[in-house]
C-alpha cells in the first residue's frame, strides 16, 4: 500500500487526479501516511481484506463493485 499511497500522492502533486484504493486492514496506516506526507485528503476507497486469495473472478467482482466510487471519488477533488 506504501508505494501505491505514493504513487497517488505524487500523480495529485502532478495535478494529475487519483485515487488510493486499498483493503480497510489498511485504514488506519493510510490515514497516518497521507498526513505524513502532507495529503491528509487524498482521495481513498475501501475495499474488503484481504485479497492476496482470492480468485482472478473475485477480484474482478471486487473491482467492479468499486468502480463507482472510485469513479465518484475522481469527480471531486480532495479538500486540503
Amino acid at each position: 500500500m506504501s508505494c501505491g499511497l505514493r504513487d497517488v500522492v505524487n500523480l495529485e502533486q502532478q495535478g494529475r487526479p487519483s485515487v488510493l484504493v486499498h483493503t480497510e486492514a489498511f485504514q488506519e496506516s493510510a490515514l497516518r501516511q497521507t498526513s505524513q506526507l502532507g495529503q491528509p485528503a487524498i482521495r481513498r476507497v475501501v475495499v474488503p481484506h484481504p485479497v492476496q486469495d482470492r480468485t482472478d473472478a473475485e477480484i474482478r467482482a471486487l473491482a467492479h463493485g468499486a468502480l463507482e466510487e472510485i469513479l465518484g471519488a475522481l469527480g471531486r477533488r480532495p479538500s486540503s
